[in-house]
C-alpha cells in the first residue's frame, strides 16, 4: 500500500489529495497490463474510467479527415489520461494504445463516486486541478495556436539566402537603377571622342557591353534564386495556413461533440425527472389517469 501511496502522491490529478483520500483511492484502483501495440480504448468508446500509467508508455491520439495519425499525448509514469471522458460521462474523444508493455492502474466512475461518498473534499481537490489543468490547455492554445510564416522563414535562411536577397533588393530598386544610369553616363562620356583623344573603350563601347552581359548573367541567377524562395516561403505559408485550418476543425468537431454529450444529458435528466414526477403522482393520486400526464 506504501507504494501504491506515494506513487499517487505524484500523479498530478491527485495532488492535493490527503493520505487517508489517497489510501481509500488505492484500494479502488485496478491494476491492468497491456502488451505493445495492444490498443486501450478507441475514440468513440464509452469513457467510464481513468487511468493512471505505472510501467510503460501509452500514446493517446487522434485522426483527421485524411486518415492521419495526430498524437496528443506520450504518457509515461504517473502520467494521467483518459480522464476527461471518465468525468464527463460521454464517449472517448481519442483513442490510447500501447507503445510498449505497460502497466496501467484504472479507476470507473463508480470508484469515484464512492472516493467523493467517502471523503467530499476529495471532489473539491481534484477540480481544482482539474481546472489548473484546462486553465495551462487554454493559454497553450491563445499562444500556439498559428506561427508567424515572416519568422519561420527567417529561421530557414542561409548565408547564400540573405545575399541573394540583398542581391534582388538592391537590383530592383530605383536606386540601382539611377546609380547604373550615371555609370553608364559617364562612361560613355568619358570615352567620346570629343572629350579624350585616345578613348580606352570608343566607340561602340565594347567593354562597356561586355561589363552589362557580365552583369546581367550575373544577376539573372540571383534574382532567380530569390524568386525561388518567395515560392518556398508561399508553400510554407500555405503549410502553416493548413495546420490552423485543421487544428480549427478538430476544435469545432469537440465542440460539437461535447454540445451533442450536453443535450443528450439534458434529455436524460428530464425524462428521468418527468418519469419520477409521474411516478409520485400515480402513488399521491392513484385514480388518475395515465393520459393526464400528457
Amino acid at each position: 500500500m506504501s507504494a501504491s501511496l506515494s506513487m499517487l502522491a505524484e500523479v498530478p490529478v491527485f495532488s492535493l489529495l490527503d493520505q487517508d483520500e489517497r489510501a481509500t483511492l488505492a484500494a479502488l484502483l485496478e491494476s491492468e497490463k497491456y502488451t505493445k501495440g495492444q490498443t486501450i480504448f478507441r475514440e468513440g468508446d464509452a469513457g467510464d474510467s481513468l487511468y493512471v500509467v505505472l510501467t510503460g508508455q501509452v500514446q493517446v491520439f487522434t485522426e483527421n479527415k485524411e486518415g492521419e495519425r495526430i498524437v496528443l499525448s506520450e504518457n509515461e509514469n504517473s502520467d494521467v489520461f483518459g480522464e476527461i471522458s471518465m468525468l464527463d460521462g460521454g464517449p472517448r474523444t481519442a483513442s490510447a494504445i500501447a507503445v510498449e508493455d505497460s502497466e496501467v492502474l484504472r479507476l470507473n466512475r463508480e470508484g469515484l463516486q464512492q472516493l467523493v461518498s467517502d471523503h467530499p473534499h476529495a471532489a473539491l481537490d481534484l477540480l481544482t486541478v482539474m481546472g489548473r489543468r484546462l486553465r495551462r490547455t487554454d493559454e497553450l492554445l491563445r499562444t500556439h495556436v498559428a506561427r508567424n510564416a515572416n519568422k519561420e522563414e527567417e529561421e530557414r535562411l542561409t548565408i547564400g539566402n540573405r545575399i541573394a536577397d540583398k542581391v534582388a533588393a538592391f537590383g530592383g530598386s530605383w536606386t540601382f537603377i539611377i546609380f547604373f544610369g550615371v555609370v553608364l553616363f559617364v562612361w560613355m562620356l568619358i570615352n567620346s571622342s570629343f572629350i579624350t583623344r585616345l578613348p580606352f573603350d570608343p566607340y561602340p563601347f565594347i567593354l562597356l557591353n561586355l561589363v552589362l552581359s557580365t552583369v546581367a548573367a550575373l544577376q539573372a541567377p540571383v534574382i532567380m534564386m530569390s524568386q525561388n524562395r518567395q515560392s518556398s516561403k508561399d508553400r510554407l505559408k500555405s503549410d502553416l495556413d493548413y495546420e490552423v485550418n485543421l487544428k480549427a476543425e478538430l476544435e469545432v468537431a469537440q465542440l460539437h461533440n461535447k454540445i451533442d454529450r450536453v443535450y443528450e444529458a439534458i434529455q436524460e435528466h428530464w425524462a428521468q425527472r418527468t418519469k419520477e414526477k409521474r411516478t409520485e403522482d400515480r402513488i399521491e393520486n392513484p385514480g388518475r389517469r395515465s393520459n393526464d400526464y400528457y
